[in-house]
């Protein structure tokens, strides 16, 4: 390759990557400025927004946010879509449609569509593409499109310290307790325990945690390691990188004790 050419292609592969430095540096910047909080609510009116709570950019379909309350130090997605009601500017009454509590993280492209009443307790978090609904479509009309019926609403709510895996889907009517696991993609109507594990179509309860008999079935994978003995709760922040509850020691077991279900 002549000398000249050597120059005009090195030139090139330094301009590509100078414009590719400039797209991603120029997108961090937009993601940054279009990000939504308490300080910066941009064009929206959501009923409560909690300290330090962050819906990331780009987001999703938001409307009738004066109807959902967001807790404190949340995190929530990109392409998040999060509705109260069928169409925006309805008047939805006094109460708030969507409630997400302290610490919950929802996962990217998730939806939360509330039309009655949806409730997270705090620290929930989900994978990405969770859907979350209080509405179904009704069928009883043989003769009637489907999607001209009158809706069925029941109120759904997700327990504290719950975990809800990628692509699941909470229906009408779930009612999921304290630190419940819905493996991805599983399909939840109904009552789900305090401390179970949930999977399938429709969910079934695969694994259960009481006092008197641990878990059964019994983990088959070891128990994290406990915390370092000594260590600080600020050095714990520094190396995880947030404000995370370690397990309990167990005792002479070493295993990490299990907190008792409620109700």
């Amino acid at each position: 390759m002549p000398f000249a050419e050597k120059i005009r292609a090195a030139a090139r592969q330094r301009l590509r990557r100078a414009a590719t430095t400039l797209i991603h540096q120029g997108w961090q910047c937009v993601q940054e400025a279009g990000s939504v909080s308490a300080e910066r609510p941009g064009r929206f009116r959501f009923g409560a927004i909690g300290e330090c709570t962050r819906l990331t950019f780009p987001m999703g379909s938001v409307f009738n946010e004066q109807w959902i309350h967001l807790g404190a130090h949340c995190i929530i997605g990109e392409g998040v879509s999060m509705s109260a009601g069928f169409l925006p500017g309805l008047d939805l009454g006094p109460e708030p449609v969507i409630r997400i509590g302290d610490g919950c993280v929802i996962g990217r492209d998730s939806h939360v569509v509330g039309h009655h009443s949806i409730t997270f307790g705090d620290d929930v978090w989900t994978g990405p593409g969770v859907y979350i609904t209080d509405e179904n479509h009704s069928y009883d009309d043989p003769d009637l499109p489907i999607g001209k019926q009158w809706p069925r609403n029941e109120a759904v709510s997700i327990g504290s310290g719950s975990w809800i895996g990628t692509g699941a889907v909470i229906l009408p009517g779930a009612v999921l307790g304290r630190n419940v696991v819905v493996a991805a993609n599983a399909v939840v109507r109904g009552t789900v325990p305090d401390h179970s594990v949930v999977a399938g179509a429709p969910a079934r309860i695969v694994r259960r945690y009481t006092p008197q008999q641990g878990w059964q079935p019994p983990m088959r994978t070891v128990a994290p390691k406990p915390i370092p003995p000594g260590i600080t709760h600020q050095q714990l922040v520094e190396l995880i990188g947030w404000e995370l509850h370690p397990p309990k020691d167990g005792g002479p077991t070493g295993q990490p004790t299990h907190p008792a279900p409620v109700g």
